[in-house]
């Protein structure tokens, strides 16, 4: 069984004059435990959509999202909550840090949601991401290479079997984007975590040996998606 399998997902929201706008029709999707999946579109067409409707962020209108064996329609906003906190790290585009919280702190309160709180391994995660001395540094004081590692392991702070990433490249410069996307593939990989990463970024699409065209899954027409 895969570890993520979709099935007629569609999700549409109401446009400025009233009007129903279609951003996400997928037949079928499936991601194996432990895989390494890029999808490529261009900005607008519904990817961070997609992944919000994966990690129960949004509510599908129809359609199945199996998650770990279990059906995310049927859960309640309180299951899902857990289900996300335990079995899913996310990564932003944004990051999404506490601007009020240091690097360490970040993590400790993503742990308190989960499996529960665990200062050495969430110093570890830091230590891995080379952000040993920087645990007591709030984001303000980092860089956005660095801000990007905190979330990195923000997102795998509870151990997920599934990691979103949502152009994790997309604020950062080539090189820094590129040493970035190492890690996160590298830190699922060392963590048993599968990776689905939505990009249009090339660069960062030509680091992955499985790659798919988004408007392949995607019945509806970028033209239609608000931004």
């Amino acid at each position: 069984m895969p570890l993520l399998e979709i099935s007629r997902l569609k999700k549409a929201f109401v446009g400025p004059e009233g009007d129903k706008q279609s951003i996400i029709d997928v037949k079928y999707f499936s991601l194996a435990a432990k895989a390494q999946v890029a999808l490529q579109g261009e900005s607008g067409s519904g990817k961070t959509t997609f992944l919000q409707l994966i990690a129960g962020i949004l509510k599908p209108d129809t359609g199945s999202i199996l998650l770990a064996g279990q059906e995310m329609s049927e859960l309640k906003e309180s299951q899902r909550d857990r289900l996300r906190a335990s079995t899913i790290g996310y990564i932003f585009q944004s990051f999404n840090l506490l601007q009020g919280y240091t690097c360490l702190e970040n993590v400790l309160l993503a742990m308190s949601f989960g499996r529960g709180v665990n200062r050495g391994f969430a110093e570890a995660l830091l230590n891995r991401v080379g952000l040993a001395d920087r645990l007591q540094h709030y984001p303000r004081q980092l860089s956005t290479g660095q801000q990007q590692r905190v979330a990195v392991a923000r997102a795998l702070a509870n151990r997920p079997k599934l990691v979103l990433a949502d152009e994790p490249t997309g604020n950062l410069d080539q090189r820094s984007g590129r040493s970035a996307l190492a890690l996160i593939r590298q830190t699922c990989h060392e963590n048993n975590a599968a990776l689905l990463l939505v990009s249009h970024d090339r660069e960062a699409l030509s680091q992955f040996e499985h790659v798919q065209q988004f408007s392949q899954i995607n019945q509806t027409s970028p033209r239609e998606v608000p931004a």
